[in-house]
């Protein structure tokens, strides 16, 4: 099975008190936390895609959480990822570390990027029943006004009407973006399937 997450921040003492507001003791109430929550959905044989701002964390420490939690990891480079510049962070403990990757998950195209991407690769592209094929899966605006922001320029480019190859006439413009927050999970990996599930439930409360 593989699953997504962004935005971890293990080791972030602040997020419990600023801008995502946790509400956890200290950062280590909250790593024990996401680890449980982690190891209580991925078993041994499972992927996660982590989507950026893993860890704040040092390289050995950063190092300790990565072999509690099950599964291989991936891992999409974020702003706050620093660890990766410790000489002493054994980057074999992901799978691969990259800035931007595109894969295939049960026949559908994932973007993979720590930072939203507006127009991003076969946003267009629907299958013969007019169901999106590619998705574009984000983290590092949390929940903030920046995530509001996105919210907009979604709705604003499902109403717009635009010419796709092969149609005769104008269509709404397929936007799937989908912010996989640790937060709107609980912080729980969740399947692709799980986070478009997650995402439109969420938001129809945006609008």
């Amino acid at each position: 099975m593989r699953y997504y997450i962004a935005d971890l921040h293990f080791f972030h003492a602040n997020m419990n008190y600023e801008m995502d507001m946790r509400g956890f003791e200290d950062a280590e109430q909250m790593n024990e936390y996401m680890i449980k929550q982690w190891n209580g959905r991925v078993r041994k044989n499972d992927e996660v895609m982590i989507l950026g701002d893993f860890s704040i964390g040092k390289g050995e420490e950063t190092m300790e959480v990565l072999k509690r939690l099950n599964g291989a990891k991936f891992l999409i480079t974020g702003n706050h990822d620093r660890f990766l510049e410790d000489k002493k962070f054994d980057t074999k403990l992901f799978r691969w570390i990259k800035p931007y990757e595109e894969v295939k998950d049960d026949k559908r195209k994932v973007i993979l990027s720590h930072y939203p991407i507006f127009c991003y690769n076969g946003q267009y592209r629907l299958d013969k029943n007019g169901n999106p094929k590619t998705y574009m899966l984000y983290g590092h605006v949390h929940n903030t006004h920046d995530e509001r922001l996105v919210n907009r320029f979604c709705e604003i480019t499902k109403e717009t009407l635009a010419f796709s190859k092969g149609e005769q006439a104008e269509k709404p413009i397929p936007c799937q973006m989908i912010n996989c927050f640790c937060m709107f999970s609980d912080y729980v990996p969740l399947t692709l399937t799980e986070w478009i599930k997650v995402d439109e439930e969420r938001r129809k409360k945006l609008i």
